[in-house]
């Protein structure tokens, strides 16, 4: 079912640019009226990642007419496998400023508003307003549900999507939408979809799990797609629907995603009436695991130090890497042994690391970045190794502040 555009059209189009989107004026749904609400629309992007990479390509050489980039980072060069917006000239470069320029190069007559904070209960809001869609292309469940609140609060519809290495999910939420007759179409919002978020350390981020490059172009593809059709009035909107794609399969499925009457902020008795610490709404790493890592927590140039007294063997100890297989592959800190977080989660690793041990030696964990490792701390401190710690910031410190000429990722 259509819905009514979101903008109107702006006053004309110039010569060059109905020579630049004469593709899409000779499409009878979108014409001359389409292509000038496209020209009248602001669009913000949130995020010059994976997802917005893509997004911010297609919605400049669609012509939508402003774009707003959120994004505070720099670009890395462990970006630039799916992060096509930006190149080997921008590593080290403001993300939305390697964004802004990219655009300038698709369509220099896109409106570019650079927003290089990083959003937060204090300026989202102020971010939001003035535009009329929001297109999500964040990769935390924090974030992700203070983008859900806020544009529910200002009444903005806004695109979600979600990519892990080959799925990818998208979704159009609308809460505020109504029906002709002004009342409620009871479209669902985010939390709707995912009440809460899942406990700390079950998902991994792409930063841990990896994602497939071209994956993103698939789900950011799709964002910009319904972008245009919320925009122009065109098409039957995601609103309601939950497309779900596996890269592997080459699958796509649509499943209904229903409004909750019981929702915590779109529902009947609504207990979230403004924004919440969403940082402790989902938690970096469980209560047990803070707890855990509290005072048994060290720093990479201690390890350092520990690992000189075991070769002079003034100390012993059991250095395990907590991460996967394949990222023990990329780098690794020297004398450690590989057991992945699961086999603490199945509670395979105690009996290893009894034989290991001899019962004697103490145990020091890492794992990345040191949220899989203080899981797997919480897991050994509850099996008795009162004595283990783990390493803060994990192999990205080690290789930052210990051994560059490892690679990082």
């Amino acid at each position: 079912m259509s819905l009514p555009p979101l903008v109107e059209p702006a006053a004309e189009l110039t010569i060059d640019e109905v020579r630049r989107y004469s593709r899409h004026l000779i499409i009878p749904d979108v014409g001359m009226t389409g292509q000038k609400r496209l020209k009248n629309a602001k669009v913000l992007v949130i995020g010059a990642g994976g997802l917005g990479s893509p997004a911010l390509l297609y919605l400049a050489a669609a012509g939508v007419g402003t774009l707003g980039i959120a994004e505070f980072d720099e670009v890395d060069e462990s970006n630039l496998q799916r992060q096509i917006i930006h190149g080997q000239s921008d590593i080290g470069k403001s993300k939305a400023v390697s964004a802004k320029e990219s655009i300038a190069e698709a369509n220099p007559y896109v409106n570019v508003i650079l927003h290089e904070e990083r959003l937060d209960n204090d300026n989202v809001m102020g971010v939001f307003e003035g535009y009329d869609l929001i297109v999500d292309g964040t990769d935390n469940f924090a974030t992700r549900y203070m983008v859900n609140d806020a544009a529910y609060f200002l009444k903005i519809p806004y695109i979600w999507g979600s990519i892990y290495r080959f799925d990818g999910q998208a979704s159009v939420f609308w809460p505020s939408l109504t029906n002709e007759d002004g009342s409620s179409a009871d479209a669902p919002c985010y939390r709707c979809l995912y009440p809460e978020p899942p406990p700390p350390g079950m998902v991994p981020s792409c930063a841990e799990g990896g994602v497939l490059g071209v994956l993103c172009a698939s789900i950011g593809s799709i964002q910009v797609n319904e972008a245009i059709k919320l925009l122009t009035g065109i098409g039957d909107p995601l609103v309601g629907k939950l497309m779900i794609y596996d890269a592997l399969e080459m699958e796509y499925r649509k499943l209904k995603v229903r409004r909750d009457p019981n929702c915590a902020l779109c529902g009947e008795h609504a207990t979230v009436t403004e924004l919440i610490d969403y940082d402790a709404f989902c938690g970096a790493v469980s209560e047990e695991a803070a707890d855990a890592a509290a005072g048994s927590t060290i720093s990479v140039t201690t390890l350092e130090h520990m690992l000189k007294e075991r070769e002079e063997g003034t100390r012993d100890f059991v250095l395990v890497d907590v991460r996967e297989p394949n990222e023990y592959e990329i780098n690794k800190i020297p004398g450690s042994i590989l057991i992945p977080k699961g086999e603490f989660l199945n509670g395979n690793a105690i009996g290893q690391l009894a034989e290991l041990t001899n019962g004697d030696k103490q145990v020091v964990l890492h794992c990345k970045s040191g949220v899989r490792s203080a899981e797997a701390l919480a897991v050994l401190k509850g099996a008795g190794y009162s004595d283990a710690v783990h390493v803060g910031g994990g192999v990205v410190a080690w290789v930052n502040q210990i051994d560059p000429s490892q690679p990082s990722y």
